[in-house]
């Protein structure tokens, strides 16, 4: 069986990433005899359609499974169209994660787990972790105030903000004092938010990336009804004033009828009307139509 496991460097010892379209290196492994091809990213600079692009790459190298930290919708609807399992949540090195998926230790996730453009733009300071869960700015990164401010804010108590070291001192965070023995909580003292809420947030956009993309489905289902119910060709038509020509489209007709010079450019002629653009546009600017006879 042929696998896919995105990762941080180039070797079985190194760590699973945390973010499939924009991972630094694919790992295509054997799992019969443990050889692998190590592949570098050369999507992760895109400022967008990263993970379709990488989804594309891991269906032309055959593989069945894909084992990575997170995945987004556009990739995962890529993978679903073309039978490719994917487990996410995983994380430590690329090795043991491949161990475990040999021995049954996975199952396949049955939808996106992030939205799109996870991981666009991560900062070292507050970047995800191996799990793909942010990080917290340190405790104690500067601030003003005097006395011991238990490092979380400015002022004689406990406050808000990066807070200070012990004694007086003048550092890069900002703080704001609340009165003595009233402490601020919450996110923005440092806090994390509750990890329940946390799943219920990320849970409710998932659901809304899948709701979007029934819909996307569902539109293309009744372009092609109305299309064979007509006897007449369907072409693909772009709204100019929603399309903001990222290249998507362009990248996934298979017949190579979209040109982008600013904004997409469907070539009637070529157009099979198959319907792939209008499922994969992120700005819903694409829609089936049947042009009129004469």
């Amino acid at each position: 069986m042929k696998i896919a496991v995105t990762s941080t460097g180039p070797t079985l010892d190194d760590n699973v990433e945390a973010r499939f379209g924009r991972c630094s290196y694919f790992l295509i492994i054997d799992t019969d005899t443990m050889q692998y091809e190590a592949i570098e990213n050369s999507n992760i600079a895109l400022g967008g359609g990263a993970g379709v692009q990488s989804a594309q790459l891991m269906s032309q190298k055959g593989v069945t499974t894909v084992l990575t930290g997170n995945c987004g919708p556009n990739a995962f609807n890529v993978f679903g169209q073309a039978g490719i399992q994917v487990v996410v949540g995983i994380s430590g090195p690329v090795r043991n994660a491949v161990e475990q998926f040999k021995s049954g230790g996975f199952a396949a996730t049955s939808g996106p787990s992030v939205e799109s453009h996870f991981g666009v733009n991560t900062s070292t300071a507050a970047g995800p972790t191996s799990t793909g869960q942010p990080t917290m700015p340190p405790v104690g990164d500067g601030g003003v105030g005097l006395g011991r401010g238990m490092g979380r804010g400015g002022g004689m108590g406990r406050g808000m903000g990066r807070g200070m070291g012990r004694g007086v001192g003048m550092g890069r965070g900002m703080g704001m004092a609340a009165p003595m023995g009233m402490p601020l909580a919450g996110p923005a003292a440092g806090f994390p938010e509750d990890a329940e809420l946390q799943n219920t947030k990320q849970e409710l956009a998932a659901l809304k990336q899948q709701a979007e993309l029934l819909e996307q489905q569902k539109r293309q289902l009744n372009n092609r009804i109305a299309q064979l119910e007509s006897s007449r060709k369907a072409v693909a038509v772009v709204d100019s004033e929603k399309c903001t020509g990222c290249g998507i489209c362009a990248d996934v007709c298979p017949v190579n009828a979209i040109k982008v010079n600013g904004q997409a450019v469907v070539q009637p002629e070529i157009c099979t009307g198959c319907g792939e653009c209008v499922s994969q546009c992120p700005t819903n600017a694409i829609i089936l139509t049947q042009p009129k006879k004469g």
